[in-house]
């Protein structure tokens, strides 16, 4: 690893020693519906909603026997709750098939650990497959989000336009051994303090390697001394 990378990840552990998901669950069919809930949506809006919904379902069984309507209802204050209430339905309809079909009668939960199995779900794309091969089955995949496309890009790890792009070539410079610390880190110093308004530029140790400090704070700062 560079010295770039070893400066930035060597300041991420010393603002996140253990970093995880904010998103909370105590069981994996409970994140995989956490995370199809989070899209377009806040881990605290979802946590919310999941404080209460995870005290009823802990299994895909538990859910196709709370039946839609009381589980739509139960979700109803997350953006796009009916479109998210039908696909976790599907998805977990899909589940419980699948785990009679494959006669997986000691488990309570039938989850794939590979992206192109995770994608055949409704709802579930390349970058929340992703995140749950990476949470549940510790691959080695950086799902971006938001944060993490704006803080790589502002620090130079990456020039792209798209998170898809992003996770791409993340997973290529970024070693394994550092992939688990680094995507919740990422998200986190995305969240609190490299924030899209206001970032915490004034504060943070890495503004000699940030190209938005050098384009944005130090310029402006200039001319305002002018």
């Amino acid at each position: 690893m560079n010295k770039k990378l070893q400066t930035i990840f060597d300041y991420l552990k010393e603002l996140f020693p253990n970093p995880e998901t904010e998103l909370r669950y105590s069981t994996p069919f409970q994140f995989v519906v956490a995370v199809m809930l989070s899209a377009q949506a806040t881990d605290v809006q979802v946590n919310k909603v999941t404080e209460k919904l995870f005290k009823k379902i802990k299994t895909s069984d538990d859910l196709l026997k709370m039946w839609f309507a009381p589980f739509e209802r139960s979700i109803k204050s997350v953006n796009y709750y009916h479109s998210k209430a039908k696909h976790i339905f599907a998805t977990t309809t899909i589940m419980n098939n699948e785990k009679l079909i494959m006669k997986n009668e000691g488990k309570k939960y039938l989850i794939p650990d590979t992206l192109q199995e995770l994608q055949k779900f409704p709802w579930i794309w390349i970058k929340t497959a992703k995140l749950i091969a990476h949470v549940l089955f510790d691959k080695p995949f950086i799902a971006v989000d938001t944060h993490i496309h704006r803080v790589s890009n502002r620090l130079g790890l990456v020039k792209t336009i798209t998170p898809e792009k992003t996770s791409e070539l993340l997973e290529k410079i970024i070693p394994d051994s550092y992939k688990d610390h680094a995507h919740h880190a990422l998200v986190l110093f995305g969240r609190y303090h490299c924030k899209a308004v206001k970032p915490k530029c004034d504060t943070c140790k890495l503004q000699r390697l940030c190209n938005y400090y050098k384009k944005n704070v130090i310029v402006n700062t200039a001319k305002q001394s002018k």
